[in-house]
């Protein structure tokens, strides 16, 4: 299986650096690597041409997209690519020697168009204990084999068919280029169109969990943008059609599980901290369902500077 692996990156030449080492050392290699920078200052070009000069068994290939964007650098690197198959990895996360094949084989024994795996965070042990406690970092993890839900799809770590991709144009949305959500609404639309995607339990990569994002602060803006994308993407259609009564529904549902959510909090507060933490969050999420309606975006990316592909400027 020839799989270009894709890579938007921004500012982060130790991560990008230690992430083409583990490529590199893949059971499966790359058909190629594709890195496409965001930073106009081309700051990733050195080590991209580090890992050129140390040896590479697979082509690199490296461009700048100048703009903030991240739909644009994502649509880049796809433009780039000429694998049959496309995998998506971000640019501060470890792949061990297993990874790729991992993808590759739950492709092939399952029949399908796109398979998403794990990131596993890892929190630094002097973390606040309560954040430690609230594993707040992790995503719902599947048995191998089953169809990822139209709500858990994100991107992160996922292989997808080319041919699916290329059908879409110009894949990701510029709309949400400083927002983000662009990859749930590849990954919905894909899915609307008849693709097939599931869950490798086994394809897993590791994300470490930077200083700027350990806070309540990073947790509940998290939550309001994520609370924000679902919105915008069921009142796109992309989890089903949206009448005027479904989406009086989505908004009366919202206002309630926001109230709940903040009264839970008050309870747990006195109890347990990471807890009340975890209804916080659930508060905020629901508050950015709401601010959808008033067509307010948090935007992300916007930040001059952030921690992650999904939480810095791209």
């Amino acid at each position: 299986m020839k799989i270009s692996v894709c890579i938007a990156t921004y500012r982060r030449p130790d991560r990008l650096r230690a992430l083409l080492g583990d490529l590199v050392t893949q059971q499966l290699l790359p058909f190629e690597i594709v890195v496409v920078d965001n930073d106009s200052a081309g700051s990733a070009r050195d080590v991209v041409a580090e890992r050129k000069r140390l040896g590479a068994a697979c082509p690199i290939h490296y461009d700048v997209q100048p703009e903030k964007n991240i739909s644009l650098t994502r649509n880049r690197t796809v433009a780039i690519a000429s694998g049959p198959w496309l995998a998506f990895v971000d640019d501060d996360e470890r792949a061990p020697a297993t990874w790729l094949g991992n993808l590759a084989d739950a492709a092939r024994r399952h029949g399908a168009d796109g398979v998403l795996g794990p990131v596993v965070p890892v929190v630094p042990v002097a973390a606040p204990a309560w954040i430690r406690r609230g594993n707040f970092y992790s995503w719902a993890r599947m048995l191998t084999g089953t169809v990822v839900p139209a709500n858990q799809l994100r991107f992160g770590n996922v292989l997808l068919r080319a041919t699916s991709v290329a059908e879409l144009g110009a894949p990701f949305d510029p709309a949400y280029g400083l927002t983000g959500g662009e990859d749930g609404d590849l990954l919905a639309r894909l899915v609307n169109g008849g693709a097939h995607i599931v869950w490798c339990d086994e394809a897993v990569v590791t994300e470490p969990v930077e200083a700027a994002r350990l806070s309540l602060r990073w947790l509940l803006r998290r939550a309001l943008r994520g609370g924000q994308d679902f919105a915008r993407h069921s009142f796109a259609g992309r989890y089903g059609n949206q009448s005027s009564g479904r989406r009086l529904q989505f908004v009366i549902r919202a206002i309630a599980q926001l109230g709940l959510a903040a009264l839970l909090a008050l309870a747990a507060l006195p109890f347990s901290r990471h807890r009340a933490a975890g209804w916080l969050l659930k508060v905020a999420a629901n508050a950015g369902k709401l601010t959808v309606l008033g067509g307010w975006h948090y935007r992300e990316y916007a930040a001059p500077l952030a921690a992650h592909p999904h939480d810095h400027v791209l």
